[in-house]
């Protein structure tokens, strides 16, 4: 049973500001250089972590997420009206939350914090919630053993709400020594990160400075006895012109009594600095498990490779991500409702995996044998009129079928084609051909089974006549059997090696 939760409650914690600031501070932050920011600060000053972090976020949210009923192994009906479906789709009404704002708070959450957690909301006098809202990883406080949580606490300046754990839906990464909450990816990135933030700080002390690279300068001993005074008006003219931003920055400095100017402080470029801005994007990504093309590393990217990592992105990338997503929802969201029997959700990832418009036409054309789309239907997708004309009308209506195809009868283009099937035929049995021959001239008395290697032949023509002829494999033993036989009466001639060419000449012609 679905406890009634209070919106009025909720609200009122949801306006806290920092009652629960001793938990961010000891398990939401991280020492960076010289200072130590929670991971909302480096979330919004830290440009790798927020671009790949956002990527994901967004290339899940965009998905959408749809409920099904199993019907079969091979079968399934979309439950539209399904009480979960309608959650999915307006998850907090109070709010205007919608499915997209929801999956992008989840990701954003769990990468930030290791964890995101999410109230059912329930209205009074109703069996199933009605709501998700989402609540600040940060503000919550599981309390219990490292194995299981009593109940959730969530903490603000006016008080605390207690949550008990079947009212509260939670996405969390692993960690090896508490079993409540999740270690943040931004804990692994955090060397990597320090050094990040050291770059940008001396960056920034660097322009503050005029962009002019420290140094000493060096005045030698023979030039005499320097007074304050021309001291004083040598340095007062020096940083006029190397430092600030008055009028006479960026003129040229003037040494006097022989000196000499020694830089002090290495160059970007032998600092790396561009090189170690990309190894921070390269771990930020790897440790979120996206391709570094995905996020802007073009080093190695082109038209080819990047067709795969669109498919490695819904796959390998975020198929683990939004696998869990769904075993979640599933596990403590969809037992709350009345009707679960056989009931399942799933993300839309089918659009995204379809290719583009001309892929999917040759592929939809390939399957079916012949045109699929009627020109009418192709006008009104271009937004061109109907014919004036009814009977031409009527005929664009019509599906054209080409002359070399007909329905049970001829061919269609896409099935077996015997003449490229006689010519891979012939291929393989030249190769059979050089072996055979090799082997019966290395041998004083050769015999069938001394040269001829059936099942290794079979195996390799059937592979070669896929989708070519219909059923490879029966195929290809049927026709290394004939070749088997031509051979075992070369081989009985006297003059094996010349009756051998004489019958490949034979099955080849």
């Amino acid at each position: 049973m679905v406890a009634v939760i209070s919106e009025g409650a909720l609200t009122q914690a949801d306006s806290v500001t920092g009652y629960a600031n001793w938990y961010a501070a000891t398990t939401g932050s991280l020492d960076l250089y010289t200072s130590n920011l929670d991971y909302a600060s480096i979330y919004r000053t830290q440009p790798a972590v927020r671009r790949v972090l956002s990527f994901t976020a967004r290339n899940i949210a965009q998905l959408g997420i749809h409920v099904f009923r199993r019907l079969s192994d091979i079968d399934r009906a979309r439950l539209g009206d399904h009480a979960l479906s309608r959650m999915l789709r307006n998850p907090d009404p109070t709010r205007k939350v919608t499915t997209y704002r929801l999956l992008d708070d989840l990701v954003q959450d769990r990468g930030i914090y290791g964890h995101s957690y999410f109230a059912k909301v329930t209205a009074p006098g109703d069996s199933e919630p009605s709501a998700l809202v989402r609540l600040m990883p940060w503000r919550m406080v599981p309390v219990g053993s490292l194995t299981k949580v009593n109940f959730y606490r969530y903490v603000g300046t006016a008080g605390f709400i207690d949550f008990p754990p079947d009212q509260i839906v939670v996405f969390r990464y692993y960690n090896p020594t508490d079993g409540r909450v999740g270690i943040s990816p931004l804990e692994t990135l955090r060397q990597v990160l320090a050094e990040d933030t050291a770059a940008s700080d001396y960056r920034e002390r660097f322009w503050r400075k005029g962009a002019k690279l420290a140094g000493y300068i060096t005045r030698p001993r023979e030039a005499g006895k320097w007074g304050d005074a021309a001291r004083e008006r040598f340095l007062a003219d020096w940083h006029a012109q190397n430092a600030g931003s008055g009028p006479n920055v960026g003129g040229t400095a003037v040494l006097e009594d022989g000196m000499t100017y020694t830089p002090g402080a290495s160059s970007f470029r032998d600092a790396q600095y561009l090189e170690a801005r990309k190894l921070t994007l390269e771990e930020a990504a790897g440790a979120f498990h996206v391709p570094p093309p995905m996020v802007g590393i073009l080093d190695n990217a082109n038209y080819s490779n990047a067709v795969l990592f669109h498919q490695m992105l819904y796959q390998d990338c975020l198929g683990p991500d939004l696998e869990m997503i769904q075993q979640e929802i599933e596990a403590q969201l969809l037992p709350d409702f009345v009707d679960t029997t056989d009931v399942y959700v799933e993300f839309n990832i089918a659009d995204k995996l379809k290719g583009s418009f001309e892929e999917q036409a040759a592929a939809m054309s390939l399957a079916v044998g012949g045109p699929w789309m009627v020109r009418a239907e192709a006008r009104a997708r271009q937004n061109l009129a109907p014919f004036d004309d009814p009977a031409e009308q009527a005929q664009a209506e019509r599906l054209i079928t080409p002359m070399n195809v007909t329905v049970g009868g001829q061919a269609a283009p896409n099935a077996p084609q015997p003449g490229k099937a006689e010519v891979v035929i012939q291929g393989v049995r030249a190769r059979q051909e050089r072996s055979i021959i090799s082997k019966a001239g290395a041998l004083d008395a050769p015999t069938i089974d001394a040269v001829w290697h059936g099942s290794r032949w079979d195996t390799d023509l059937a592979l070669a006549l896929a989708g070519i002829v219909d059923d490879p494999a029966r195929k290809a033993v049927e026709i290394n059997a004939e070749t088997k036989r031509a051979v075992a009466a070369a081989l009985s001639n006297s003059e094996p090696l010349a009756a051998l060419r004489a019958a490949f000449r034979r099955l080849t012609s």
